[in-house]
């Protein structure tokens, strides 16, 4: 199965942010990078901000693997 390319984002933030990024993250069994994924999933799903398909999605008739 191929994989897609992500994208990297960089940015800073408080120590204590990320601290409790961490833990959040630690709750959930999930990676830092997955957890900012899923929070920024749940806001464009809260807001109505439609996210952009993948090519691979748009390949794989809109089901996400």
């Amino acid at each position: 199965m191929a994989t897609s390319k992500s994208a990297t984002l960089t940015f800073r933030i408080e120590p204590g942010l990320k601290e409790a990024l961490r833990i959040a993250a630690d709750k959930e069994h999930r990676s830092i990078a997955n957890m900012i994924e899923v929070l920024i999933r749940d806001y464009c799903e809260q807001r109505g901000i439609a996210i952009p398909l993948s090519e691979e999605t748009k390949n794989n008739n809109g089901v996400r693997s």
